[in-house]
Parts: C-alpha cells; sequence; structure tokens
C-alpha cells in the first residue's frame, strides 16, 4: 500500500470513526498464511475507533476434517441439506476456527469474544427437499453485539446457530454477516475470501451500483463461481436492506483490507447504493481540478487544451464525475442549437479509473441531456480516441457534412 497520500487517508479516518464494519472471512482466509497479518490490520481499524463485527466460515475446515474422518458431506457451505453427519463435522470445524480466530486476535492485542448473538430456524422442506440440520437467521440480538462494541470487544460470530428450543444448525456465513449487518446498520460489508480470483470472473468490475450487481449475476449466474455468486447475491440483499457499501476483496493480496479501505480507487470489487457515484453540473471549483484531470490526455494529443479562462466562458456545458466525493471524470456537451447538434467534448477520465466504464457513462449521460433538451445528433471530433467512439459508445465516422456551421 502506498502511504505517501497521507492527507488521502486522513480524510477517511473521521468518516470511519465509530462506525460498524461488519467483516466476513471464510474459512479459506484463516487458514491462508497471510491470516496474522490480517489480525494487524483489524487492529490498526480498532486503533481507529472502528467497531468491528467479524463473522467467520467453515467451508475449507469441514472439508478437511471430512476427509479426514472420511465422511461424505450433505452440504459444506450451509445452503444445501445438512445432515446429521455434516453437522457433527460442521460444530467441530466451527469450533476449530473460532480459536484460531481468537489466538490471532489476541496476538495482535484484539479484544474479542464469540457471543451467542444469533438465533435462527430451521431452513425446512424448499423444493420437496429436507434441509434437516440447515438454519437461516431469524433475529440478531443487536443490544448484546452493542454491549459488546460498547466495551471494546469484537464479536465473532460463527456460522452455527440455535433455535429458541437450543436446537444447533448450520447456517450460511456469508447470509449470517448480511443479517448482522442490515440489522446493526452497518456502513460496510466486506466479504474476505481465498478461494475466488476475481480477474476471471467474466470482466467483474471494480464497482458495481447494485443494479449493476443485479444485472451481472442475471446475466453469469451460470458461470461465475459459487461462492462470488454467493457473495454478490448477498451483497445486493444488503444493500438494498440500508448497508451501502459492500467490499470483496482477495486475502491472498498483502494489506488488501487497508488498500482497499484506505484509497479512492481501491484493489477490490464494491457494490454499493446509488450516491456513492454521481455525474453533475461543472462549478467554478471545479476547474482547476478539470485542468488538472485533463493535463495527461492533453500531453498525450488525446485532447485539445483547455485554459481556465476558456472552461469558465462555456462552464455550463461541462459535467463532472465523482467517486467517494472525488472528481474522476469530465465530459463537455457544446449546443448548436440552430442545427439540433451538440459536441460531446472534453472526454477524460482518471487514470487510475480507466478501463472501468467511465467514459461510456458520462457518454451516455450527454445523450441523456441532449434527448432531454431535444438536441437530435451527437458527434465528437477525435482522432486517438476514434475506437472508443466508434465500438465502445455506438458513433458512427462522419464527415465535414456532418458538422454544423461554425458559430
Amino acid at each position: 500500500m502506498n502511504f505517501t497520500n497521507l492527507r488521502g487517508i486522513l480524510t477517511y479516518v473521521p468518516e470511519f470513526r465509530d462506525k460498524i464494519f461488519v467483516i466476513a472471512i471464510d474459512g479459506a482466509v484463516v487458514a491462508h498464511e497471510n491470516f496474522g497479518n490480517l489480525a494487524l490490520d483489524l487492529a490498526v481499524l480498532r486503533s481507529l475507533s472502528v467497531r468491528l463485527i467479524v463473522v467467520h466460515g467453515i467451508g475449507r475446515q469441514m472439508r478437511d476434517l471430512a476427509a479426514e474422518r472420511s465422511i461424505s458431506l450433505s452440504s459444506s457451505d450451509g445452503t444445501g441439506p445438512t445432515d446429521a453427519a455434516t453437522l457433527k463435522v460442521s460444530l467441530a470445524a466451527s469450533c476449530q476456527v473460532a480459536q484460531q480466530v481468537l489466538a490471532s486476535f489476541a496476538a495482535a492485542d484484539l479484544r474479542a469474544a464469540v457471543p451467542n448473538a444469533v438465533v435462527v430456524h430451521p431452513f425446512g422442506i424448499v423444493g420437496g427437499i429436507n434441509h434437516q440440520f440447515t438454519g437461516r437467521v431469524e433475529r440478531v440480538d443487536t443490544a448484546f453485539l452493542h454491549d459488546l462494541l460498547d466495551r471494546g470487544i469484537t464479536p465473532i460470530i460463527s456460522p452455527i446457530g440455535s433455535d429458541r428450543e437450543g436446537n444447533l444448525f448450520r447456517v450460511n456465513s456469508d447470509a449470517v454477516a448480511a443479517a448482522i449487518a442490515e440489522t446493526l446498520r452497518a456502513v460496510k460489508l466486506i466479504y474476505l475470501s481465498g478461494e475466488i480470483d476475481y480477474a476471471k470472473e467474466n470482466g467483474l468490475a471494480r464497482q458495481l451500483s447494485v443494479s449493476e450487481a443485479e444485472s451481472f449475476v442475471h446475466r453469469h449466474a451460470a458461470t461465475i463461481s459459487p461462492l462470488l455468486l454467493s457473495k454478490l447475491s448477498h451483497s445486493i440483499a444488503a444493500c438494498r436492506s440500508g448497508v451501502r457499501r459492500i467490499h470483496l476483496l482477495d486475502i491472498r493480496i498483502d494489506e488488501a483490507l487497508l488498500s482497499e479501505l484506505f484509497s479512492q480507487v481501491g484493489i477490490g470489487t464494491m457494490v454499493y447504493a446509488e450516491g456513492y457515484e454521481s455525474i453533475r453540473k461543472a462549478q467554478k471549483k471545479d476547474v482547476r481540478s478539470i485542468l488538472q484531470l485533463i493535463s495527461q490526455s492533453v500531453e498525450a494529443a488525446e485532447l485539445l487544451p483547455r485554459t481556465r479562462q476558456g472552461i469558465l466562458a462555456r462552464l455550463d456545458d461541462y459535467y463532472v464525475l465523482e467517486i467517494d466525493r472525488g472528481l474522476v471524470g469530465c465530459v463537455a456537451l457544446h449546443r448548436f442549437p440552430e442545427s439540433s447538434k451538440a459536441e460531446v467534448a472534453c472526454l477524460s477520465v482518471a487514470r487510475v479509473y480507466e478501463n472501468q466504464g467511465l467514459g461510456r457513462k458520462l457518454v451516455h449521460f450527454t445523450e441523456s441531456v441532449a434527448r432531454e433538451e431535444g438536441i437530435r445528433q451527437l458527434f465528437a471530433l477525435s482522432a486517438r480516441t476514434y475506437n472508443f467512439f466508434t465500438q465502445k459508445v455506438g458513433f458512427r465516422e462522419g464527415s465535414p457534412d456532418d458538422l454544423p456551421p461554425a458559430p
């Protein structure tokens, strides 16, 4: 992680103070050699007064124990049926993982406890299939969890829960984490995995609005890994229930957690509620940022040079794209009212956000504005970005006859 931008990092500290983060860690994360470093990263967050709740999985440990005991598991992720033998393995795996987590947290000087704060009920018979000892979350004891947090204790939640009669059930840890985040109004839900290769998951974007995440799942549900499908599905549900940001991270990347949380760009995938990313009219205060943003494109001869006075003279034509309150893109829409045409100009996206579809979003935004204003045709004057306009946003090659008369 690059700590040179200390000022940028420090802007997040007051924003995170006393906020609840729910951290969901797969069993493979606990088994990974980098888990000790993750515990240290969590200790950093606690030192900044972030209130942490950790939910752990047990899938990897269940499979390992089942292999040692020559037991065939009916399900290892807490979504399918859980028979008696599988429940017995899951109980042993849960105890093993909880002790590992507590030991690592103790080494990082983190106070932690394993509370019985989740009440579950049987999953029941669904589609003619009896899920036996598989459960689903019925209620989260928020008062208990808040009491632990108020005392500086990090709750460690296992994917084993009991019903009101004391019967034990295996629960999917992704679902438990989402339910806790929703109930406690966490500002962040963070899924950490050690078995998902995000780079190979059908072009999964770095940032997805909840609507875009739903569209991605609809298109790729049959081809993405079950682990990713579970996390995306619960991310969408949590986002729809009020959790504004959900992060999906690969623990195999060193310092993944801190790099994701303390930079605008991040290194994982984030699902966010509407409002994290926005396009608005440029204001006078944005001109300096616009000039800085386009400077590299000007040097690369991708854009014509602009001056402060030139932008101010046509400020009403400019729009900026913000992510997490930072200006990361801009575009101008120069109107030619006499001909019902407009030019898409000064399109630029910060280098660190390239290839994430933001340029397309800006162009599509200008198309929406043009339609609302009755503009019938858009054009762009470009040489270096010809392929972008023709292949990515549907423009066609034109001729000088297509241009409006010069004003």
